[in-house]
């Protein structure tokens, strides 16, 4: 099933959580419970006038014991259901991230913004209050319905069946009941409005015809009428709420009295003293708090089935090929940096790639490429874009893996390093990840635990020592938003910092300097190539100023390599080269 896909892999993996969390939603209840038996038998006791203190001295503690427990109890649960369903959301951001981002080209085209906003926003959402409202409410309910079964069983075993029949309509027949008439509204509402909208729509776009013709009225009537029958529905949805509310307190009123009567009747015929028939009735409260939920528990399925197939949805659009290179955990950091310890030899060898989507005698996105590049190689990868430029990057960090050929580390293919390809290639784009927090905390998330030295040693590397010592509170100065605090040579260099402290060896460029002026281009590129000396660089780029002092520049059209060589020896060979790089030259400032 495709709910699997979502929903089993975190079950297997928490699954000891998952038992914690309904345990301590069971004792939770009992908690609360064993709180209103003691008071009970604590108040009917006291009634009684004992001789002495210590007559009530055990309730006492036991109301003040089950008191701090049902607290303690369901703080706790809280706790650990919240935790494990954060760990779950995050892996689940991260797994959607993984799928959308290497083709958000393909999806901008298929989707609409709205539409993916909608699923990153609500949609993960709504899948945790699958377990906190859904699973473990229903599962505590239903545990807890056996064991009181049970235990009423002990007594009076008819007394449980009557007890199990109205207990039953609470965690069974109102729920499916309520499941399946608001399913039903809900679709009614969703077509309703649908039809609404594309009326609404219809008629703005024509809406010179409707006044020339005079029957602007009309469209206001039925605009209105429409309006009222989807409000309509919407009504009956929140009066059957209302109306399982009362059937609900309804039934729990008919266990009360039943608990009553049945109390009554075992004290009279000598089963149980006096003094527990109010802590038997009393105790009804809070397992009923268990119960009631249950109804709108469920009727949230909808909605989770909705948000489900969306994201299905989104996931059928990857091909089969792309879904597995980098949704998977893969290495640890450490350990992809024992791989890559002395240095990485990266290898494209004969690489074929393709989203999927040719049409009959197109050529794939990236056809036979092949690149070796050894510790300490500076390559440049040159085309216009759609050349294939991004997807071979994205081949080489592991994100994608062939379809054909191999792209590999040391040996050891890229796709495979997954979560500690961290520790292995670092990546400087033109638009770089800055947080509205201080620079240093931007600058550690290059190596969260940097010490003030190794700030001050990456800020001198990346040349951005005067501009620290010119702000006012140094390290601590907030970046705002997105870095806008700063201009976009000093935010690159921010980034280039965190680099540096990022120690990878391997660095991607990805054009750096678009949108900087030439100036501050030729600085910007002076000042990463001196600080990242003995790293291998590949540096991805659409006009060629700096390219001198790449060791091979590797020219890309329709996903292959055109030319490819030295500066000096493309300026020699190819014409084509020699007036392109002559076109791209700034002017001297």
């Amino acid at each position: 099933m495709k709910q699997e896909q979502w929903f089993r892999p975190y079950v297997t993996a928490y699954f000891w959580r998952f038992l914690l969390i309904v345990i301590l939603g069971v004792l939770t209840i009992l908690s609360a419970s064993m709180l209103m038996f003691t008071s009970g038998y604590l108040i009917s006791k006291s009634a009684l006038r004992p001789e002495n203190i210590l007559m009530v001295y055990v309730p006492v503690v036991g109301v003040r014991t089950f008191g701090i427990s049902r607290a303690v109890m369901h703080y706790v649960e809280r706790l650990v259901g919240h935790d494990t369903i954060l760990r779950i959301l995050s892996k689940m951001r991260v797994r959607l991230y993984q799928l959308l981002e290497p083709q958000a080209l393909r999806f901008s085209s298929r989707f609409k913004t709205g539409d993916l906003l909608g699923v990153l926003a609500d949609d993960i959402e709504y899948l945790q209050d699958v377990y906190i409202r859904t699973v473990f409410p229903a599962i505590v309910a239903l545990v807890l319905y056996g064991g009181t079964i049970i235990a009423i069983g002990t007594f009076d075993p008819w007394f449980a069946l009557l007890m199990a029949a109205y207990v039953f309509l609470l965690v069974f027949v109102l729920p499916i009941v309520s499941l399946l008439f608001t399913k039903r509204k809900n679709r009614e509402i969703k077509n309703e409005r649908a039809a609404l909208y594309q009326k609404l729509t219809d008629a703005v776009l024509g809406m010179g015809e409707w006044f020339i013709s005079g029957r602007q009225k009309d469209f206001l009537t039925g605009y209105e009428q429409d309006e009222a029958s989807v409000d309509r529905t919407d009504r009956s949805l929140k009066r059957w709420g209302r109306f399982r509310g009362f059937i609900s307190q309804c039934v729990v009123a008919a266990i009360v009295l039943s608990m009553v009567y049945w109390s009554g009747q075992q004290y009279a015929d000598g089963h149980i003293d006096v003094t527990l028939i109010a802590a038997f009735v009393l105790v009804v409260f809070p397992l009923m708090d268990a119960f009631l939920p249950i109804s709108e528990a469920v009727e949230r399925i909808p909605q989770y089935e909705q948000s489900i197939n969306r994201l299905n949805g989104i996931k059928e659009e990857v091909p089969d090929h792309l879904q597995g290179a980098g949704s998977q955990a893969g290495m640890t950091r450490d350990e992809a940096a024992a791989i890559a310890l002395n240095g990485v030899h990266v290898k494209v060898e004969d690489v074929f790639f393709d989203y999927g989507e040719q049409r009959s005698g197109d050529r794939p996105t990236v056809g036979g490429l092949s690149l070796d590049i050894p510790q300490g190689a500076k390559i440049a990868v040159i085309g216009r874009s759609g050349a294939g430029k991004s997807t071979l990057l994205n081949l080489i960090q592991g994100v994608l893996s062939p379809v054909e050929g191999r792209i590999t580390m040391n040996g050891t293919d890229a796709y495979q390093f997954g979560d500690g390809m961290a520790s292995v290639v670092s990546v400087l784009n033109q638009s770089p990840h800055l947080f509205d927090t201080t620079l240093a905390n931007n600058l550690r998330l290059g190596r969260m635990n940097a010490s003030d030295e190794d700030l001050q040693d990456a800020v001198r590397r990346a040349r951005l020592s005067d501009l620290v010592d010119s702000l006012p509170e140094g390290f601590e100065t907030r970046m705002q938003e997105t870095g806008q605090r700063f201009s976009g040579g000093e935010r690159q260099r921010v980034a280039l910092a965190r680099i540096l402290l990022q120690d990878t060896p391997v660095v991607i460029l990805d054009e750096p300097t678009v949108g900087l002026d030439p100036k501050t281009e030729r600085e910007l590129l002076s000042t990463m190539f001196a600080s990242l000396k003995g790293k291998s660089l590949i540096w991805v780029t659409h006009h060629l100023v700096g390219v001198e002092q790449m060791d091979e520049i590797v020219f890309m059209e329709e996903g292959c390599i055109v030319m490819r060589g030295t500066h000096a020896e493309l300026m020699k060979r190819y014409p084509r080269y020699r007036h392109l790089y002559e076109l791209d030259r700034p002017v001297q400032l």
